[in-house]
């Protein structure tokens, strides 16, 4: 057997990721630990992304910083076209982006349901499919990572349209791993437990439905982003080649309880 430093097997020198949704929260954590790791980085936002794209430049790393609504389906191609003319490849997908709106199922908008499936839902499968096409047409594999949710498992209050596209993620995680695993492209998810991050500040601020979560919660604290990097990390390097299809809760140990 093969003498090998197991720590090889997670370095991603050489690689290219895109990510989504990379101007704060899970997604600057995730982009900025892939970097850490050794790839050059395409970050995507609507919002800025100087401050990620400022802390891979300090890991001696290249980023490219792409302002984009990718909730209009024809932005997704031009994103994909520019990180192809900055890096000539795309080895990991990081399909973060997403957005939540809470009302009553009974008062729930119906552009509140389409805005939020249209991100979390169909940007995830069109994405996915043109950097899969780049990925067959290259011939050296590839690994894509989507971000699900807690919701992707249960149902949920005052959310019906997240649940739902969550729900979705988690399905089309194992369709797209069914397909792609013969072109040696791994689809996994993460499923980020309660992260302290912008789209639970709604329940954070809620002392009643605040401590009812914490209470839940067998580590006994809310998640941070950085929590997400070692399992990201690990999802886009050789050290998960024999793993698709799968979502990995990382929440502090909710569903076990």
């Amino acid at each position: 057997m093969e003498n090998k430093d197991v720590l090889d097997l997670f370095k991603l020198d050489g690689k290219v990721a895109l990510v989504t949704g990379a101007a704060r929260g899970l997604g600057q954590a995730i982009a900025t630990a892939l970097a850490s790791a050794g790839a050059d980085v395409s970050l995507v936002d609507i919002l800025p992304t100087e401050e990620t794209h400022e802390t891979i430049v300090g890991y001696g790393r290249r980023a490219l910083s792409l302002t984009a609504n990718l909730m209009e389906k024809a932005n997704i191609k031009p994103v994909i076209d520019a990180t192809m003319e900055k890096f000539s490849r795309i080895d990991i997908l990081v399909n973060n982006a997403g957005i939540i709106r809470r009302a009553p199922l009974t008062e729930f908008s119906e552009k509140d349901w389409y805005d939020v499936i249209n991100l979390n839902q169909n940007t995830v499968f069109f994405l996915s499919q043109m950097v899969a096409k780049l990925m067959i047409a290259r011939g050296e594999g590839g690994k894509i990572i989507n971000i699900a949710s807690l919701l992707s498992f249960q149902g949920g209050i005052l959310v019906p349209s997240y649940t739902a596209s969550k729900s979705a993620v988690m399905g089309l995680t194992r369709a797209m791993a069914n397909e792609l695993a013969p072109h040696h492209i791994n689809v996994n998810a993460i499923a980020p437990g309660y992260m302290a991050t912008d789209n639970t500040a709604p329940l954070r601020t809620d002392p009643a439905r605040a401590e009812s979560i914490l209470e839940r919660i067998p580590i006994g604290r809310w998640g941070e982003p950085a929590d997400l990097q070692g399992v990201a990390v690990f999802l886009a390097s050789s050290a998960s080649d024999y793993m698709t299809g799968y979502t990995v809760a990382v929440d502090g140990g909710w569903l076990a309880r």
